[in-house]
């Protein structure tokens, strides 16, 4: 899949049937549709375009039909409901990145570090080269391995031969990076032509100190984990992020493989410099429990998605009734603040030092107390009063002053 994948509004604005853009019929089957995909992404991809803007959206147009028809949950939606029956937010994003200036690559490079994977396309010029048949395939016995460094935007082709006994055991291809470059692991098929068209592509993903990516032909269905299935819903709401997990397990397309020799490759993906690699494969035969291990698993995590599906419906329920009820505990909080607090005003009022009303000049309380007080400290408040009430107290401080003087004096 050498698709650009949109998002949202980067979708083309005036949105064609899929089925018109790729030339084919809504009973087309997956592999007929991907053969349509393969031809005219090629014919308009912007490596081979550089100079025709129309062709850009063309290819834009062609991607973004593809990745609508080659996921069977969007085609079924699609189908019973048209555009509008898509998850917009569900829809991957993919670059390319042979066509990106270097500050878009920056820009790619940092929006991928924020947490939000992005799928990059694959050079046009190797998907035509092995669609041509003239790209070099180093061997890859089985029970081997083969390190290696490749430059960005380009591959390294092997071939891994197998028996119809080793075919009947099962196959496992897988990639490692220690240094944690980015890479795609690509499984090309025989194409009529004589050349190889991509039937599969595995991105590198994070497992440890290391990147790695797995191809596993045993016989049953096998899942790869698509980290970028709802990335951006994920990213735009981290509570989904638990929830939407698992969602990314995606059946892959082939699970066995037929006697003779199959094309693998690993593509440099990363943005700015080579990548290192260590390419292995192996036969299952003398891994089978191992293998037993890898389908009750996968197993498990199906059920388990199933369960989250259902869990997630009870948890936003529960949380929007928690918000509710923290809302309502907020306001409570606050009214019951409120009262005891007007109570506590209420009861300040009840003492002999509140607030006189004055009436024709004479002060009284008004809560008729009879207590008498030096009529110096109940004058009526007035500039000339003030200033006069000032003078007696200075004066009395003084006669209080000197008085303890001579005492001192006549004691001493």
């Amino acid at each position: 899949m050498a698709g650009l994948k949109m998002e949202g509004p980067s979708a083309p604005a005036l949105r064609r049937d899929p089925y018109e853009v790729l030339s084919v019929s809504k009973d087309s089957s997956d592999q007929e549709i991907k053969t349509a995909y393969r031809k005219l992404a090629l014919k308009y991809h912007p490596d081979k375009n550089a100079s025709n803007p129309e062709a850009s959206e063309l290819f834009k147009e062609v991607a973004y039909s593809y990745s609508i028809l080659s996921d069977p949950e969007k085609r079924r939606q699609y189908d019973n409901s048209g555009f509008e029956g898509l998850d917009a937010d569900g829809m991957d994003m993919e670059i390319d990145l042979s066509n990106l200036g270097t500050v878009n690559t920056m820009f790619a490079a940092l929006f991928s570090k924020l947490g939000v994977p992005i799928k990059t396309t694959i050079s046009a010029n190797v998907l035509e080269e092995a669609l041509n048949g003239t790209v070099t395939v180093r061997p890859l016995p089985l029970g081997t391995s083969v390190s290696g460094k490749v430059e960005k935007q380009c591959a390294h082709f092997f071939g891994v031969t197998i028996s119809d006994e080793q075919a009947e055991s099962g196959i496992v291809v897988r990639v490692t990076s220690a240094a944690q470059s980015k890479f795609k692991l690509l499984y090309f098929e025989q194409d009529v032509n004589g050349g190889y068209g991509l039937a599969l592509q595995e991105d590198s993903e994070k497992t440890g100190k290391v990147t790695s990516a797995g191809m596993y032909f045993l016989h049953f269905q096998v899942y790869r984990m698509d980290t970028t299935v709802n990335a951006l819903a994920m990213a735009k709401d981290p509570e989904a992020a638990f929830f939407k997990r698992l969602e990314g397990l995606q059946p892959c397309e082939v699970s066995e493989l037929k006697a003779g020799t199959h094309i693998f490759a690993v593509y440099g993906d990363n943005f700015f410099k080579p990548a290192t690699y260590t390419i292995e494969a192996l036969c299952a035969k003398s891994y089978e429990d191992t293998t037993y291990k890898l389908k009750d698993i996968e197993a498990l995590i199906l059920r388990k998605r199933n369960e989250l599906r259902q869990f997630e419906t009870e948890y936003r329920k529960a949380l929007a009734r928690f918000q509710e009820v923290t809302n309502r505990y907020s306001q409570e909080k606050q009214t019951v603040d409120e009262l005891l607090k007007q109570r506590d005003t209420i009861h300040s009022t009840f003492t002999v030092a509140r607030s006189v009303i004055t009436a024709g000049g004479s002060g009284h309380f008004s809560n008729g107390s009879s207590s008498k007080f030096p009529s110096e400290d109940f004058k009526a408040d007035s500039p000339g009063e003030d200033s006069s009430s000032d003078s007696k107290d200075k004066s009395g401080k003084k006669k209080w002053f000197n008085l303890n003087l001579k005492g001192s004096d006549k004691k001493v």
